[in-house]
């Protein structure tokens, strides 16, 4: 496993845990349709959330509008569409980031709601 591999999963394991500490029931992480992944789906009282999560060692390129292209969000909302397709989901979705800068105990976790919209184009 490459350095920025356990990077990224030492940030998902973080925000998972912090998600479950918050209230949310996490269904999946990395839950994939076709080549399309999405990071953690979670859900609450009223949303089906759509979680992406960058970690990051330092503050360099902690942007959202950086971190998340746009052809990444289409790819989050095509993986989002199969989930809902498949399991019969009835809640309004919602797209989220978790952004987790620093390592070992120097790490800072932000939630981001709704991110992003799908839209048509």
């Amino acid at each position: 496993m490459t350095d920025a591999h356990s990077l990224g999963q030492s940030g998902e394991d973080l925000a998972a845990s912090w998600l479950r500490k918050k209230g949310y029931r996490v269904a999946f992480r990395n839950w994939r349709w076709g080549k399309h992944e999405i990071d953690i789906v979670a859900e609450n009282n009223e949303y089906i959330i759509f979680v992406e999560v960058k970690t990051r060692s330092s503050e360099f390129m902690t942007d959202l509008g950086t971190l998340i292209s746009k052809t990444k969000q289409q790819s989050i909302i095509w993986a989002a569409d199969g989930y809902i397709r498949r399991f019969g989901v009835d809640k309004p979705a919602r797209f989220d980031a978790i952004t987790i800068v620093g390592e070992g105990e120097e790490q800072k976790l932000e939630h981001f709601e709704d991110i992003f919209y799908v839209t048509l184009r």
